[in-house]
């Protein structure tokens, strides 16, 4: 596998795993009895804000997974390929596998940062949050 087609599986991988942020998610809350059921709107708002900063971004979160997957998966690859015969190709099938696997690792763990954070902040401010 060239660099560049290597390259393009991890760019790939990033984009593809970072480019979902989050699909629009908001948590369900019960304005039953709540005597905040005015601030609701407000709320999510300033709250949604805080939960990205808190996650630290699912496209950031990806790209540093897909790169320390690929370095880990390259080392992996490069001691598999050398018992066939061929450490280059393993190393760059490693490499590719890795990013993949790590970008899409980190970026569900912040995707769930930001899930928590976003309804902890929520139940934080006197909401009844549903999920």
């Amino acid at each position: 596998m060239k660099k560049s087609a290597l390259s393009l599986v991890i760019i790939g991988s990033v984009l593809l795993t970072g480019c979902y942020s989050y699909g629009g998610w908001q948590p369900t809350v019960d304005p039953y009895n709540d005597p905040n059921a005015y601030r609701i709107n407000q709320d999510m708002a300033e709250c949604q804000q805080l939960a990205k900063q808190a996650s630290g971004g699912t496209t950031k979160e990806t790209a540093i997974g897909a790169g320390t997957g690929a370095l880990i998966g390259a080392a992996g690859g490069a001691v598999v390929g050398a018992f066939t015969g061929n450490p280059g190709a393993g190393a760059a099938i490693g490499a590719a596998a890795g990013g993949f696997g790590g970008g899409a690792k980190q970026g569900f763990e912040s995707e769930h940062d930001y899930k928590r954070s976003y309804a902890t902040c929520m139940r934080n401010r006197g909401h009844r949050v549903v999920n």
